[in-house]
């Protein structure tokens, strides 16, 4: 009788090719045997009826502000707001202080996450003009998710606006690297269109051609370097039916907030809804959803990007840009194939196969033998309210306070350990960095 440390049994596992209920046998923290295991033993049996077995879902954009802006967030808090969500991994973003742009900072924060973290994790490191000769050292390092790039002017000091920057950076890399693409020239041009104490004009100001112009200039780069980049929170449906031009060179992240949100949740959210690129009309939240039905759109990040309560209650535009997201990415989205914006499948293409087929993680993203054995298992059914009491992340708060979604994560499992099971942590943190094919030491 073959024997599993655990078996998941009676669910419905999806891949992004299909579903079909199976059961999943474990052992050493990866997928061992998938299928009927009736007639075997397990330490540990758990029972999914009624319930879908996803891959585990990577968010790829988050920003968990450790080292050194820990007042509203930190790598334990953000990790744990994930797996609270059914997030298994997370590649987190550099604009921390000190930034990541050194072996040293990278270092830190790798030591500092290790059995800290409660889900696993990859780093980017910043691209700057004075760090461009050690990239291509930097984003081999194991947990490294590659170099990301501000153009434009978020969060934090990492910049590099000008084209000539960014070509040095790319001529100098391998690995796919990521973008914030706004053109700081235009946002500087346009700051007086700000309205003191209206955050519905922060999309006039970062309008629609600020994002467009940047992201072909990318674009542009890209070829001209040969080079892969990663276009992140696509708020724009230009940018969308630009970029179906350029799926060569060019990846598309989708946030679930451009997804969800428009103009008219400045209403009723003011500044809790500011964010870079902004949430815009009705008109751009519909060519996004037709670039995720075209396959435009490549993966979901949330831009888990928070900041407390204070610093959003200041008068726009002093107020921060940036909202909480991790944790409700999962249920967020799952309210959306409740009501025919996407398959179940798709979904599963966008978080976890998906993340794995542009930046290569080893060892994750399906469920198939020999895979760690990250899953993320939800109730497509079950209905629940969001509320700010729920978001585990430091500064408590979420634009979906108050919304009923259908569709609800039950359990987070990391490598076949139970972390989030029922809406309770029942692990101990354990997380572990990512490892990356095209980062494998020689």
């Amino acid at each position: 009788m073959n024997r599993y440390e655990v078996i998941f049994k009676n669910g419905t596992v999806v891949n992004h090719d299909g579903m079909a209920q199976t059961d999943v046998g474990v052992v050493d923290g990866r997928i061992a045997a998938l299928g009927d295991l009736s007639n075997a033993s397990a330490g540990e049996t758990v029972n999914c009826i009624g319930l879908h077995i996803l891959p585990g879902v990577i968010d790829t954009q988050v920003h968990f502000r450790e080292p050194g802006l820990t007042h509203k967030e930190d790598l334990e808090s953000g990790s744990r707001s994930a797996v609270m969500g059914g997030v298994t991994g997370v590649f987190e973003m550099p604009n921390t202080n000190p930034l990541t742009t050194t072996r040293e900072a990278f270092d830190a924060k790798i030591t500092a996450a290790t059995d800290r973290m409660h889900c696993d994790f990859a780093f980017y490191v910043g691209g700057t003009h004075d760090n461009t000769s050690e990239l291509a050292d930097l984003e081999k390092l194991p947990g490294c998710a590659g170099v990301k790039v501000f153009m434009g002017s978020s969060t934090g000091s990492l910049l590099v606006q000008d084209d000539e920057g960014v070509e040095r950076i790319l001529s100098a890399i391998n690995r796919r690297a990521a973008f914030h693409s706004e053109d700081e020239y235009m946002l500087e041009q346009r700051r007086d269109l700000r309205v003191i104490d209206d955050p519905s004009s922060h999309p006039i100001w970062r309008s629609p051609e600020v994002a467009l112009n940047c992201t072909k200039r990318l674009v542009a780069l890209a070829r001209k370097t040969r080079k892969r980049i990663h276009v992140l929170h696509i708020s724009t449906g230009e940018e969308i039916s630009f970029l179906a031009d350029h799926k060569d060179v060019a990846s598309v992240e989708v946030t679930p907030h451009h997804l969800t949100l428009d103009e008219t949740s400045y209403d009723r959210l003011g500044t809790y809804v500011q964010m870079n690129p902004p949430v815009r009309g009705k008109v751009h939240r519909e060519r996004i959803w037709a670039g995720v039905a075209n396959g435009v759109a490549d993966i979901l990040g949330s831009d888990h990007a928070p900041h407390t309560r204070e610093e959003k209650d200041r008068v726009y535009p002093e107020s921060h840009s940036g909202m909480t997201g991790v944790q409700t990415l999962v249920p967020i989205m799952l309210n959306h194939v409740n009501a025919g914006k996407l398959s179940l499948q798709r979904f599963v293409d966008m978080t976890s196969a998906g993340p794995n087929r542009l930046f290569g993680i080893m060892g994750k993203g399906r469920i198939a033998v020999g895979y760690d054995a990250d899953l993320t298992i939800v109730d497509i059914k079950r209905q629940e309210m969001i509320v700010n009491d729920w978001i585990e992340s430091r500064v408590g708060w979420t634009p979906y306070d108050g919304v009923t979604v259908t569709g609800w994560p039950i359990g987070t499992i990391v490598r076949g350990q139970k972390v989030m099971w029922q809406g309770e942590l029942v692990t101990h943190s354990t997380g572990q960095p990512m490892h990356f094919s095209e980062a494998l030491p020689r």
